[in-house]
């Protein structure tokens, strides 16, 4: 009988048990995430223009799109070559087509938000099919935002990019890619003419990542036009307060800051610029600013439960 009752306490001692952890299961403390967004704010210059006028989804020769499906929030920005006029090619035709397909296909949900780098083979190859093929060349940057795996995905070709802030520090950055000094690698649609005459690269050799996010962190996405005028401490500087902001006009101020401020630095002769000093560097006798086209988007991470969809 002491062994039915010893054998009778240490199954009610494991029901107990049993009941126990189950409560701890159905803690509070262990319910779901929230799905996060982004909020994003867009802004930029042509660099010959002095004012941040521009046609949808362009800034000069740089072009951008901002999308979101019932999955993910999306960002790409891509920087047209500048050198297609001297044949007669509008530069900024190329980098505006890619960015609108990618648009499209997130808009209709054809693309995987694992993805990104997906996304621009698929408006790449859409390119090159076209029976009247558009010509010309860029850079090609994207992020997307899985909203319930609470991630970004990326995938960067050339030396656009992108960076994440949380708690005034960059905790994950793209890396810029380039063949040589500023000739980065670039999708290329060239004439048969000049066919051989352009570095021309495959997306697959984008660089892909991905990174958890949390509700605060600041995103900002930019073409080379912001990177090669601003650096990592001046940007950092410039987003840190978002981290307590979330409302749309704070952001769109912030990009809006961000653009003017490397615009300025650019059109300045006496400032050591980050191009600069990354062309003193190899041995480039350099100064000042850089005058290029900027585009630069802002996104601040926060709870889907925050704002309207």
């Amino acid at each position: 009988m002491q062994s039915v009752a010893q054998y009778g306490r240490i199954v009610a001692r494991a029901i107990a048990a049993g009941i126990h952890n189950e409560f701890q299961l159905k803690s509070p403390y262990d319910k779901p995430k929230e799905p996060l967004h982004f909020v994003s704010g867009v802004s930029g210059f042509s660099k010959s223009l002095s004012k941040s006028n521009h046609t949808k989804w362009t800034f000069g020769d740089d072009a951008y799109f901002i999308s979101r499906n019932k999955v993910a929030d999306v960002i790409g920005v891509a920087d047209g070559v500048g050198g297609w006029r001297s044949y007669g090619i509008d530069p900024s035709t190329f980098p505006r087509t890619l960015m609108l397909a990618c648009e499209r296909m997130v808009r209709d949900g054809h693309f995987v938000p694992q993805s990104p780098a997906n996304i621009i083979a698929a408006g790449y190859s859409e390119m090159l099919e076209q029976k009247v093929p558009t010509l010309g060349s860029s850079t090609a940057c994207v992020v997307s935002l899985h909203r319930e795996e609470r991630t970004i995905y990326s995938a960067n070709l050339g030396d656009s990019g992108f960076l994440v802030v949380r708690d005034g520090e960059i905790v994950h950055r793209s890396t810029e890619q380039q063949h040589y000094f500023n000739a980065p690698y670039q999708l290329t649609v060239p004439p048969p003419s000049l066919d051989t005459q352009w570095l021309s690269d495959s997306p697959d050799m984008a660089e892909s990542s991905s990174f958890k996010v949390q509700d605060g962190d600041v995103l900002m996405l930019a073409t080379d036009g912001l990177f090669d005028n601003l650096s990592e401490d001046m940007i950092v500087r410039s987003l840190v307060a978002l981290h307590d902001h979330k409302d749309e006009e704070r952001i769109q101020h912030a990009a809006r800051n961000m653009a003017d401020y490397a615009y300025q630095l650019s059109l300045d002769p006496d400032y050591m610029s980050p191009f600069a000093i990354s062309a003193c560097d190899i041995g480039i006798n350099l100064s000042g600013g850089k005058p290029d086209d900027i585009t630069c988007i802002v996104a601040r991470v926060t709870h889907q439960s925050e704002i309207f969809l």
